[in-house]
């Protein structure tokens, strides 16, 4: 990521001699040093690189009532409206461009950290760690990260060979961010995907509580939509009845696209892809014109899902005690499956998974 870095501030949330969520704030924006341009290079990085993020929109950019036959699902969405506020606050201010927009950006982290401490109160979660506020520019788009990181310990030997013990932030286990495409909310927040984050693992659902600090809810899932990209790839290019080495040669193609997009941080577009596939020349059409015809059509723009790419390259599986996972280019070669008989026949046994098969066969 090559950024232009606006404002950067970090401040940490612990847990006090009560048992209770309290905030340690910092008093001012940090510098913006290479140090800190690398850590927010890494940060993006590490959150572009996460499979699994959900896209979404404010819920305050749903028509809410106002009046006392208010639902209590309706004054909940009047209620989160408070961040996108003082967001939307902290924008016109740097818009003015005026003297003070550091100190209204380090003012916004500290209302935003209130809120989150309230919110972990409320919900009766307990999380601690450093909370970063990081507002860039990158593409001429206007971004806004907020990430909660914890830190793990290392040891390092110094120059006089001794053994120093240090904490560093663990960006590998980042699992509480969310992205805020700023200049698409302002432009175009009808779409409602100018929000991104982090979805939970194996059905834990760690982002609730803070999708409900930043009043946010989710509109596209982004892990289904790879599906069905994949899936009409998969479908396209047999229907052009194309050789195997043709096939795979494509998905190639495919997946070093999905790794261009990923690494921008920057969503697929259907139409940038058809133009990587082939086309068929005699019927004049092409893979975005396919996918049109798809009794579900896709979006023409999809955030791309980095767990894509293992679909591209392989045929993986697990369930009654079996797990099976091979490349997908061995599909005809080496691996042959009948659907007739729900069989799947290997010719060339991976070599250690054959010597524990013949060890296993000798002691019958």
């Amino acid at each position: 990521m090559s950024a232009l870095i606006h404002h950067f501030v970090v401040h940490r949330l612990v847990v006090n001699k009560d048992d209770k969520i309290e905030a340690i704030p910092r008093d001012n924006c940090l510098a913006v040093t290479p140090e800190i341009e690398l850590l927010a290079q890494q940060i993006n990085h590490s959150f572009n690189a996460k499979p699994g993020k959900g896209v979404g929109h404010f819920v305050n950019e749903v028509a809410h009532e106002t009046n006392d036959t208010a639902t209590d699902e309706q004054q909940a969405g009047q209620d989160v409206s408070e961040f996108a506020s003082q967001l939307k606050n902290y924008m016109d201010i740097k818009k003015a461009a005026g003297d003070n927009v550091e100190d209204a950006f380090h003012a916004f982290s500290l209302s935003a950290t209130k809120r989150l401490v309230k919110t972990l109160a409320e919900t009766g979660t307990v999380e601690t760690g450093f909370l970063i506020f990081c507002q860039y520019e990158f593409l001429a788009t206007q971004y806004l990260m907020i990430a909660l990181l914890n830190t793990r310990s290392h040891v390092e030997v110094t120059n006089s060979l001794d053994l120093s013990a240090r904490e560093h932030l663990d960006l590998a286990r980042m699992q509480l961010a969310v992205r805020f495409d700023l200049t698409q909310w302002e432009v175009q927040p009808e779409q409602q995907r100018y929000v991104s984050f982090i979805k939970g693992r194996m059905g834990r659902k760690v982002s609730d509580f803070f999708m409900q600090f930043v009043g946010c809810e989710e509109l596209v899932d982004v892990k289904q939509q790879n599906k069905q990209l994949i899936s009409s790839v998969d479908a396209y290019l047999a229907s052009e009845s194309l050789d195997p080495q043709e096939q795979h040669q494509h998905r190639e193609e495919v997946k070093s696209y999905f790794k261009e997009k990923i690494d921008a941080g920057e969503t697929l577009s259907v139409d940038e892809l058809a133009n990587r596939l082939p086309a068929n020349e005699e019927s004049n059409s092409n893979f975005s014109s396919f996918t049109a015809t798809l009794e579900t059509p896709l979006e023409k723009e999809i955030q791309p899902d980095p767990a894509a790419l293992k679909q591209l390259a392989k045929f993986s599986g697990q369930g009654g005690g079996v797990s099976v996972s091979f490349e997908r280019k061995l599909m005809g070669e080496r691996v042959f499956y009948d659907p007739a008989t729900d069989t799947l026949t290997i010719r060339g046994i991976p070599p250690n998974l054959k010597d524990q098969l013949n060890r296993q066969s000798s002691t019958d």
